[in-house]
């Protein structure tokens, strides 16, 4: 299996970018989600660690920053049954001068809220942005997990890698 083939993971019931399941719907997050859906993002990645305040005003202008880099692709579940925003991801590109100015993918910020989670809205993330860095010609694509996640991320071919991942916090 290449580094890129599709995941070895099952979805049961099937489940894909184009069918989300019913009431769900996968999608880049937009501008529009300011008014619409943009609490429930924050309430879910508070999930995975802490949001802090986030004003309308700094929604926007890394909103704006992320887009016009071209680099973010910060990618939704929303239950449009409830209008809420239920499963955040982003993926990051990474332009590189090794590999002859190669590009790299970083999954971030993967989460699925407490509600919904054991319906493949994670599979449905982490399937989508792991073949959208090989369509975007990525050399390759890492995330960080905690031990436990392993074995969720080994389904989609990703290994733990040799390499020490290594952290310097400014923020608690």
């Amino acid at each position: 299996m290449s580094k890129f083939s599709p995941e070895t993971a099952t979805f049961s019931p099937a489940i894909s970018p184009k069918n989300s399941g019913e009431g769900f719907v996968l999608r880049p997050l937009c501008i529009a989600d300011l008014n619409k859906v943009v609490f429930f993002f924050f309430l879910v990645l508070g999930q995975l660690t802490e949001t802090g305040v986030v004003s309308p005003e700094q929604f926007m202008k890394s909103f704006e920053h992320m887009k016009k880099s071209g680099d973010y692709y910060v990618t939704v579940v929303e239950d449009v049954t409830l209008g809420q925003m239920v499963a955040p991801a982003t993926l990051i590109i990474e332009h590189k001068f090794i590999h002859s100015c190669a590009r790299r993918g970083r999954v971030e910020d993967i989460v699925v809220s407490d509600a919904h989670r054991g319906k493949q809205l994670g599979k449905l993330l982490l399937s989508t942005l792991t073949l959208l860095s090989k369509k975007l010609n990525c050399y390759k694509i890492t995330l960080e997990c905690l031990p436990e996640n392993i074995g969720f991320h080994q389904k989609f071919g990703y290994t733990v890698s040799e390499e020490n991942y290594m952290c310097r916090r400014y923020l608690k």
